[in-house]
């Protein structure tokens, strides 16, 4: 937000410089993020003085330019050399003199120099009005009234330069109160007067104005809690023009661009005040009735910028007595009621919205404006009636318009002012020292904020309705500590903490080991938004009141995140993916559903490309790997079951408890393509919750290492090709003995060799007995057991 130091100072009296305003306002949270000076023209005029041209001739050496001298003053004559047509001996003109810098409508400049132009010396430059930023007229150089413009003056001295310093405010969204040079200059003046500062504020109110006969205007608010305030009033005689030069000076200053004097003023008292205010067409308001409403949804409607927009039905509008929409309260006029040249009656608007639905309405019709920016925060309800006594005076000196009969309002129940209490004690408490009693009443009655009554530890305050974000105690301590001043406020030279160590029944603590084993084996942890667009919206939770489409969801997989993690590194020459997300999805279903999850995705090379190992493409199987290694922290039995899932082109899932406590995939060809991704990804996602209620269930205990070694033994089964390796792995989990401790698949073949319909699966047996060497006839035991089992379960033959 731009605030003009000259505008500033209209409400607010100090001798203050700019730099100082400015740290002053950052101390108080109004962060200022730069200073830049304004002039109403670039250069200010300066190295510009009235010369009296001599002598003018016909260049010798160009058909197209002319030698002149030129008297400048003090006895001073400049030789230049002028391509204008229309220079000659005689007439008093603008001259540059050698220094002097010419700026172009972009604030670039080119600087006056001495200089040959075909032979002939030039000591300067004789001007046009578009050259001095005056006009775009370029017809010629600009001929002066010898009459009021005296040879060797500064032409500046003939013309009202304003010259200001703009402060470029980073304001926070909660500050409403602050959206207006008026809202900063309040707030400044609380800081300056409680600080010692020399400042002078006095609070702004109506003005008494006379109004002459009567109108036939009517206004009926159809909803009070849309639209708890509204006052109109009826101006004629209005003369639509261009605004005098002091009000220009003030909107350009701001960054905005005059239009006529009517809208000028309703943008001045915008920013002065922090007040929108619309100015209608009186003559094009039917019945010469203005209602606040709603119109039925699918209605057409064409905004100020020509654009026809189809109305949702929730929108506050202002219609007139045919039920016309004229505009989109508090966002957008619409094309067919505003002013314009023409007009000469005005219906003027001042009113408080509901700031719920004006956020609703903007955000549905892409609409963001200076007034929907103030009233879906909260603009002072009680500023209404000031706001637009103030412009119609404006509009009365400006357009000579007179208001006729009285303003038309209805405010049927009063927006009160807030009441909280604050305590002394709290206050210490947050702020970790003493403020004296009295110091804090002080920056209360600075704040505008009313000490009802002093209570035993603290005071029963009322908090003024303009502060929509003070509603608590802790809001009010807030404001206390930015008025007294957080610099005050002492460092501790040590701090003290206790570190606690989390419990294994702690979820947060199974994340921290979980997310370092990820980093030790080479993942980066990333962290993506909650609110997503999505194709599919089924199941989804939408957003009542999204900031946009693109973030009208809540996700329903971590999974879109990570491609898009994995395509901004993809486009930046970094093909090697191993991101992993702790994350939330949401899905509505016969309730509102709410899970943490890990998710995992891999793609590129596994392992970065050195002299000594070749490139190797990451795979399923790696993925599983590292899945493999976060389950054995849980301690906890699953078996493996195959996944039907249109995320994956093929994937399984882990299951304990007959519940998914892992899904694994190789994505889908389609949402890779989705992303703009030609490279495999592999993803997997853990159930956290779940996880974390299955480990405290199981909880590991450490135990010395044996003293004893394990025993190997193989086996190369000859089964069938529909027999699966985690059928073999469950068969041999299941036996009794006590010595078996691990089993792996090593070797899978099919091919050459082995009967139609047959594959060969070598797997790997450990046994051992922790409080003896095992002997040959208890190891040949078990491996009995397991080969009867394979043989009645599969028909396996041992090979070999």
């Amino acid at each position: 937000m731009k605030i003009s130091n000259n505008w500033l100072k209209d409400y607010i009296k100090t001798d203050l410089k700019t730099e100082r305003i400015g740290e002053f306002l950052t101390d108080i949270g109004l962060e200022v993020e730069g200073i830049e000076k304004f002039e109403s023209i670039k250069g200010s005029l300066e190295g510009i003085v009235v010369g009296k041209v001599l002598t003018c001739e016909k260049h010798p050496n160009a058909d197209k330019l002319k030698k002149t001298t030129v008297d400048v003053g003090n006895g001073k004559i400049l030789n230049i050399v002028c391509g204008a047509p229309n220079v000659e001996a005689g007439q008093t003109v603008p001259v540059a003199v050698v220094g002097t810098k010419i700026y172009d409508k972009t604030g670039n400049f080119f600087e006056i120099k001495e200089a040959k132009i075909r032979g002939e010396v030039s000591q300067g430059m004789i001007c046009a009005e578009d050259e001095l930023g005056l006009s775009d007229d370029h017809g010629g150089i600009m001929v002066l009234d010898e009459e009021k413009f005296e040879v060797g003056k500064n032409f500046a001295d003939y013309f009202e330069i304003t010259n200001d310093e703009v402060l470029e405010i980073g304001l926070t969204p909660n500050r409403t109160d602050a959206m207006s040079h008026y809202g900063v200059a309040r707030d400044l003046h609380a800081y300056l007067s409680t600080n010692k500062q020399k400042s002078e504020f006095e609070k702004v109110s109506s003005v008494a104005l006379n109004n002459e006969g009567s109108h036939d205007f009517t206004l009926e608010v159809e909803d009070a809690e849309l639209c708890p305030r509204y006052i109109g009033a009826v101006i004629e005689n209005v003369k639509v023009a261009d605004s005098p030069a002091w009000l220009k000076d003030r909107l350009k200053a701001i960054g905005l661009s005059p239009i006529n004097n009517v809208v000028d003023i309703t943008n001045y008292i915008l920013h002065g005040y922090g007040q929108p205010l619309h100015a209608f067409d009186a003559d094009k308001i039917a019945d010469k009735k203005v209602k606040v409403g709603t119109v039925k949804e699918g209605t057409k409607f064409t905004t100020l910028d020509g654009v026809e927009r189809t109305l949702n039905g929730s929108e506050i509008i202002i219609k007139d007595g045919k039920d016309t929409p004229m505009c989109i309260a508090g966002v957008f006029g619409g094309a067919n009621s505003g002013v314009s040249a023409e007009t000469t009656t005005i219906f003027l608007e001042s009113a408080y919205f509901n700031p719920v639905a004006v956020r609703k309405a903007a955000k549905f019709h892409g609409l963001n404006t200076d007034a929907s920016f103030r009233f879906e925060r909260g603009v002072d309800p009680n500023i209404t009636r000031t706001a637009i006594t103030h412009a119609i005076k404006l509009i009365q000196e400006l357009t000579e318009g007179k208001l006729v009969g009285e303003l038309l309002e209805q405010y049927p129940k009063k927006i009160e002012d807030q009441y909280v209490i604050i305590r002394f004690s709290k206050i210490e408490q947050i702020l970790g020292t003493k403020i004296h009693r009295e110091k804090v009443k002080e920056i209360l009655k600075a704040l505008e904020i009313q000490v009802l009554n002093e209570i035993q530890n603290g005071y029963e305050i009322s908090v003024p309705a303009y502060r929509a974000d003070v509603t608590r105690e802790i809001d009010v301590i807030e404001e206390i500590l930015r008025i007294y001043g957080y610099n005050k406020i002492d460092a501790p030279q040590k701090i003290s903490f206790t570190p606690v160590k989390l419990a294994a029944q702690d979820q947060d603590e199974l994340e921290n080991n979980w997310a370092r084993t990820l980093q030790g084996l080479g993942f980066n942890e990333v962290m993506n938004n909650s609110l997503t667009s999505l194709k599919d919206e089924t199941d989804a939770v939408k957003l009542l009141n999204p900031l946009s489409n693109d973030l009208a969801f809540m996700r329903k997989s971590l999974l879109e995140g990570l491609l898009q993690n994995a395509i901004y590194n993809i486009n930046r020459k970094n093909q090697d993916i191993k991101f992993f997300e702790f994350g939330k999805i949401y899905h509505k279903r016969d309730q509102y559903e709410e899970r943490k999850q890990l998710a995992i995705l891999v793609s590129g090379r596994d392992a970065a490309e050195n002299w000594l190992q070749p490139k190797s493409a990451t795979s399923f199987y790696n993925l599983k790997a590292y899945v493999k290694v976060l389950l054995e922290r849980l301690a906890v039995d699953y078996k493996e079951v195959a996944l039907s899932d249109e995320r994956f082109s093929d994937a399984l899932a882990y299951e304990a408890d007959g519940k998914a406590l892992v899904r694994i995939g190789k994505v889908a060809p389609q949402m890779l393509k989705d992303f703009d991704i030609e490279q495999e990804c592999f993803y997997a996602e853990i159930e956290l919750e779940f996880a974390q209620k299955l480990r405290s269930e199981n909880q590991l205990k450490f135990k010395d290492i044996p003293k004893f070694n394990k025993i190997r033994r193989d086996l190369a089964l000859l089964i069938d090709k529909n027999v699966n390796y985690e059928d073999l792995y469950q068969t041999a989990k299941k036996n009794k003995s006590p010595y078996l401790k691990n089993i792996n698949l090593f070797d899978v073949y099919e091919g050459k060799n082995l009967p139609e319909g047959k594959k060969s699966y070598a797997m790997s047996f450990e046994l051992l007995n922790e409080e003896k060497t095992l002997e040959e006839k208890e190891i040949t035991a078990v491996m009995d057991s397991l080969i009867k089992s394979f043989q009645k379960e599969f028909n396996a033959e041992l090979r070999g």
